[in-house]
């Protein structure tokens, strides 16, 4: 019985110890991209270029950087959805009074094309708002236009993008508003823009904290807190 069991050891040891190595993230898959603002000359090791005046402001959990709403706004030469075909895009943010009625205030955008993500807030009555998020992906062009999901104006919120490759869905401090089905195609390289849109048009009133681009559709309880 012992030279048994011995044996069943042997043979099974090796399945169950693969199996726990295969649970755990290899050392060469796809992290994070993290942009902190905390500074404005240098973003991640990228160097933005300003248009404007937008300033630091003291934020919960550290600095934000602020918008005026008329000319202020942020550009980077990096595209951190190029290759993506599943992603998350996370923003913490804080709207404005005061501001236009169309904000484009996150846009991601391939170069050469028109393919793009942008994340937009629609004020409703100077005092509410609610997340408009588009993606243009080859022919589709898709809309979540939460209207039915109004926020007031002040406080910090968190927004996410989830592409899992089929379904796009937009979330607001981890509640999901909208989703569409989406024949996605990952971006190429590319820029960004941050407190407007990339060709300076619908600019934000209000402060953004930090930015995270996931290689993977995230679960709300992995999302950034606000």
């Amino acid at each position: 019985m012992r030279n048994l069991l011995s044996l069943l050891f042997v043979a099974i040891g090796p399945i169950v110890a693969t199996r726990a190595l295969a649970s755990e993230p290899a050392d060469n898959a796809p992290q994070s991209i993290v942009w902190t603002f905390e500074r404005l000359d240098s973003i991640a090791g990228h160097k933005p270029t300003l248009v404007g005046s937008p300033r630091m402001i003291d934020a919960p959990q550290g600095k934000a950087i602020q918008f005026d709403g008329l000319s202020d706004g942020l550009f980077l030469d990096a595209n951190p959805l190029a290759g993506l075909s599943v992603f998350t895009a996370e923003v913490v943010f804080q709207p404005a009074e005061g501001g236009a009625k169309e904000q484009r205030f996150l846009h991601f955008q391939e170069d050469g094309s028109e393919n793009r993500l942008l994340f937009e807030i629609r004020i409703i009555e100077g005092k509410r708002w609610f997340l408009d998020t588009f993606i243009k992906s080859g022919e589709g062009n898709h809309t979540l236009f939460a209207e039915k999901s109004p926020h007031p104006i002040g406080p910090w919120y968190h927004a996410a993008v989830v592409m899992d490759g089929k379904t796009m869905r937009h979330f607001v401090n981890g509640v999901e508003e909208l989703s569409t089905a989406i024949a996605y195609q990952p971006q190429g390289q590319g820029h960004s823009s941050v407190g407007v849109r990339i060709n300076k048009v619908s600019w934000y009133k209000g402060a953004v904290r930090q930015i995270r681009i996931t290689p993977r559709a995230l679960k709300p309880d992995e999302f950034f807190k606000p």
